[in-house]
């Protein structure tokens, strides 16, 4: 019996799934966070958020009985690409989202990371100290 399996292809993401409780409250959130509503039906339960040019995103889907709690730790994470997370960090301050920590140091350049009322935590880095890495 051969243990060899084909090679899978990656292709690229496709939608991150975050569950929340409350769908109205999330996209009010992640709207102040600065991610645009690319669709949304409510009677599904479920909203689209755009993340930069790519057509997935980052899809909220309610799920009854799901509370707010604060992240845990640790847990996954996503990071999304800005161009500089430092300056994230201040814009996200200003729109009432505080931080999970101040911006830190990575060997490509900074992060800032905050969590959502259910506890997902989202990311925002930048490669200021590798800009040949960053997107165009």
């Amino acid at each position: 019996m051969s243990l060899e399996t084909p090679d899978l292809q990656i292709l690229g993401f496709d939608n991150t799934l975050l569950p929340v409780g409350d769908l109205p409250e999330a996209v009010a959130f992640y709207e102040r966070a600065g991610f645009p509503v690319k669709f949304r039906l409510d009677e599904a339960g479920i909203a689209l958020l755009g993340v930069g040019k790519e057509t997935p995103g980052l899809l909220l889907r309610a799920e009854e009985g799901f509370g707010h709690r604060p992240p845990s730790w640790p847990s996954a994470r996503l990071w999304l690409e800005v161009p500089d997370a430092r300056a994230a960090a201040d814009r996200l301050c200003a729109a009432g989202i505080e931080p999970l920590d101040a911006p830190f140091s990575t060997s490509t350049g900074y992060v800032v990371e905050i969590a959502d009322p259910w506890g997902n935590v989202v990311g925002f880095t930048d490669y200021l100290k590798r800009p040949e890495l960053a997107r165009s």
